[in-house]
């Protein structure tokens, strides 16, 4: 199938939301539909295999491992019509320029990623993916203290939630991190924390 226009797909949100889950979902579509499909992936994300997309639920498929964004240009096939880039916000910003690129000459590309870091901020490059995007799927977690909807990855140190100074990128997986909510979801030392707590203590102090 030869797509007449370009677009732009966005699967974001927390960890262990099903991000590439749902973009390996896609992919396989567009294979069974006969398209041309390439997928690439940040070199540093080698938890499971240095060239294959892998999912938490141990789904996967084959991929090419990039330092940098613009790699994608140099290994993109002429044949292929379908480009899948996953865990986007490890790329540099170069990859929102060239995305956008790549849908201007009529491709179709699927793009997924943590929307926000463990501090619960705009993760790289992710939210002008999104701005930019034709189509928007934010997927949701299970928290793991209440079971209600988690939206923000919890990054644990010593079974500790990690301070709002501590590194943003650390490659981990269920040992360093949780899916969470908002009410249970804590980054000590981060100015949002410090403006919670004193929100708090003036509301009690009131009533």
């Amino acid at each position: 199938m030869i797509h007449h226009s370009g677009r732009i797909e966005v699967i974001c949100g927390s960890m262990f939301c099903g991000k590439t889950e749902e973009l390996i979902r896609r992919v396989r579509r567009a294979i069974i539909a006969r398209q041309s499909v390439q997928v690439f992936k940040p070199e540093i994300d080698d938890r499971y295999a240095t060239d294959y997309v892998t999912s938490h639920s141990g789904q996967n498929i084959e991929a090419y491992p990039i330092e940098y964004s613009r790699e994608i240009l140099k290994l993109i096939a002429p044949s292929t019509t379908v480009i899948a880039v996953d865990e986007a916000q490890f790329l540099d910003l170069e990859i929102v320029p060239i995305v956008e690129q790549l849908a201007a000459k009529g491709l179709r590309v699927i793009v997924a990623g943590l929307d926000l870091d463990f501090r619960a901020e705009p993760f790289g490059a992710m939210p002008h993916l999104m701005a930019l995007a034709e189509e928007v799927t934010k997927l949701r977690a299970i928290c793991t203290i209440c079971g209600e909807y988690a939206c923000r990855s919890q990054r644990l140190v010593n079974g500790q939630p990690a301070r709002y100074d501590d590194p943003i990128i650390v490659v981990g997986a269920q040992e360093t991190y949780e899916a969470r909510c908002r009410k249970h979801h804590s980054v000590p030392g981060s100015p949002m924390h410090t403006l919670v707590s004193h929100v708090t203590n003036v509301t009690s102090s009131v009533k």
